[in-house]
């Protein structure tokens, strides 16, 4: 576009020192004229120049504008997206407190438990001392043999104690023996099945002393 104008303008001015070759007199005025057809021509030049300067300036201010786009679209396709929003923050929080009360619980269950059985072991075990009297079939019953069987009636707390033998009637004797049981463990109908299973040696028994210790 700025050749086209240029070359326009050009042609103009040669059209114009033609004519005025043509119609102007020879001498002084003739290059009086000359001169004021250079000075027009300069003019022309200049505004000529001008207005190419500024169609590159457009240009350029295009050319950068298209750049500064490009750039920002490369921009914005390089930045990376943000991080997804967790699902729901308060239920990891509900999740960690609940987590924290399970594990306070079990803690406490264990600590009860604890001081349970430290109680059991500290509580002092219920006993009582007995007395029985074992009597025999006659008087020629073996006293010794029926001791002895009674005696080996064994049980988890149990303990026998010492023994006598009381006279009944008639050279017949009755064995007296002591025993100390744990309440929890063995009760008189423990004692009192087992010893009448003597059947060879005993009659009969009796409690005749029952003592919390």
């Amino acid at each position: 576009m700025g050749e086209s104008f240029l070359v326009k303008e050009i042609q103009k001015v040669r059209e114009t020192i033609k004519s005025s070759l043509d119609n102007t007199g020879a001498g002084a005025s003739r290059v009086d004229h000359l001169e004021k057809i250079v000075k027009e021509l300069f003019s022309r030049v200049y505004e000529l120049e001008t207005q190419i300067q500024r169609l590159n300036n457009l240009n350029l201010d295009k050319k950068s504008a298209a750049a500064c786009v490009a750039a920002a679209k490369t921009a914005s396709a390089a930045k990376p997206a943000p991080a997804p929003k967790p699902a729901d923050d308060e239920d990891d929080d509900d999740d960690l407190f609940a987590s924290d009360d399970e594990e306070e619980v079990s803690r406490r269950k264990q600590e009860m438990a604890a001081k349970n059985a430290a109680a059991k072991k500290e509580k002092p075990v219920a006993k009582s001392l007995i007395i029985l009297e074992v009597k025999p079939w006659d008087d020629q019953t073996d006293m010794d043999a029926m001791e002895k069987g009674v005696r080996e009636i064994t049980a988890d707390g149990l303990v026998w104690g010492t023994s006598k033998r009381v006279p009944v009637v008639h050279g017949i004797y009755k064995l007296q023996i002591t025993c100390v049981v744990e309440d929890d463990k063995v009760g008189t109908d423990f004692l009192e099945e087992n010893i009448t299973a003597l059947e060879d040696y005993v009659q009969s028994v009796d409690v005749v002393a029952f003592n919390k210790l």
